[in-house]
């Protein structure tokens, strides 16, 4: 009797909260969140005071674009299969998306100005050219553009989807509906490439 009471407590399930495996996912998955959003402050380390400043404040604004337009263009899948729970969410994130994305381009513009400085005065664009063109020609040059366009997808899905509200779900607007989810996952792939390559560019040769 006390062997199978024995063997019933070993077998029984552990509490939630002493849950091992799943704390570490939730605490790891924050912690790495955590991390993963501090990037842009590690400019403040800097030695050139335009990066401390200019690179801090323009790889907030880039970073926080991705975050919120890759989660946008996360939901456009379900919502490209009819998924209709999800539509008041993507009428505000898409809104939010664009905001944002024009909070990257306004403080990267603001950055690119110092970038464009000559090489006298130490300019990374002016750097870039005589040391490293591939850098310049490829990641800056695809940075530069591909960046922009979030802007007038986010500012054309946020104003299709607030105008045919639920409706976008029938069939008669299914290709509306679909032109919009490919273009906010277009506008995630480029929220994407811009950090990646903006990232790239800052790690050959900073402002």
């Amino acid at each position: 009797m006390a062997v199978d009471s024995q063997v019933d407590s070993v077998s029984s399930p552990f509490p939630r909260q002493f849950d091992i495996a799943k704390v570490a996912v939730y605490g790891l998955s924050i912690l790495s969140a955590g991390m993963f959003l501090f990037l842009p402050f590690i400019n403040l380390l800097h030695p050139s005071p335009w990066q401390r400043w200019l690179g801090t404040i323009h790889g907030f604004g880039a970073l926080l674009a991705t975050v919120v337009t890759v989660y946008t263009g996360h939901l456009a899948f379900p919502l490209l299969r009819g998924v209709g729970q999800i539509l008041p969410q993507m009428r505000t994130l898409t809104f939010w998306s664009s905001a944002i994305a024009f909070l990257g381009i306004a403080t990267g513009n603001l950055a690119y100005m110092r970038y464009r400085a000559g090489a006298e005065v130490g300019g990374a664009r002016a750097w870039l050219k005589e040391n490293s063109p591939l850098a310049q020609y490829v990641l800056m040059e695809y940075h530069e553009f591909s960046v922009l366009f979030t802007l007038p997808l986010g500012v054309a899905c946020t104003w299709i989807l607030w105008k045919y509200g639920d409706s976008i779900l029938e069939k008669q607007n299914r290709s509306i509906l679909t032109a919009t989810c490919v273009a906010l996952m277009a506008m995630m792939f480029f929220a994407m490439g811009g950090l990646v390559t903006g990232i790239g560019v800052a790690k050959i040769h900073a402002l």
